[in-house]
């Protein structure tokens, strides 16, 4: 009597491209989910060329500054000229973000604005401490820091360029409080004004403006 075999079925290999395909369809989606979240927690609507109008203001008034006669009359200019920017800075920003359509106060624009203000009020407490004391020449290390750190606070929810431009602000306002009290103006215009058209041009060319 012959003998039956059972007949024996090749051992199917699976088929790795319609997998591969899937695993870099799913490595696509993930990169762009991650994208789209990375823009949403992040306020973009600082306006570079705000930045460098206000860069020039500060060039400005480090030389109108440099030709008062008096700690009052300095004073005034360099508060009239932050009275100027915060007005552009301000101006600029909403314009930039109402034509991205970004909301100004909710999300990151309420996170980056609430990081920023309160070292920018400790700025003012400690200017008016300050100046009754007498102490008018620690005011420029002071601003610079001060401002540094509310720029720097405040870009962990901007563009990379921001935070970079706040810790420059706190080097150059340290080095100022241990400068020679004549090279103040010199120092505001480095920071106020070259800085900011410096990172200004920068966020201008690479954020839309």
């Amino acid at each position: 009597m012959a003998t039956i075999h059972p007949i024996r079925r090749e051992e199917e290999t699976p088929d790795e491209e319609p997998s591969l395909e899937l695993h870099a369809r799913a490595m696509d989606n993930l990169r762009f989910i991650r994208e789209t979240m990375e823009r949403a927690g992040s306020f973009t609507a600082v306006s570079g060329w705000g930045q460098v109008v206000i860069g020039v203001t500060g060039f400005l008034a480090a030389w109108l500054a440099s030709q008062q006669g008096s700690p009052e009359l300095w004073l005034a200019t360099w508060m009239l000229a932050a009275v100027v920017s915060v007005a552009i800075g301000v101006l600029t920003t909403a314009m930039k973000a109402r034509a991205a359509r970004m909301p100004l106060l909710s999300g990151p624009g309420r996170k980056f604005m609430l990081s920023l203000a309160p070292p920018l009020v400790a700025g003012a407490v400690l200017t008016a401490v300050l100046f009754h004391a007498g102490s008018v020449t620690l005011l420029p290390g002071m601003w610079m820091l001060l401002f540094g750190v509310g720029i720097l606070t405040a870009g962990a929810f901007s563009v990379p360029a921001v935070p970079v431009m706040g810790l420059i602000f706190m080097a150059l306002g340290t080095v100022a409080l241990v400068s020679p009290a004549s090279w103040g103006n010199a120092y505001m215009a480095v920071g106020f004004g070259g800085l900011h058209v410096v990172f200004g041009t920068l966020i201008a060319r690479r954020y839309g403006g």
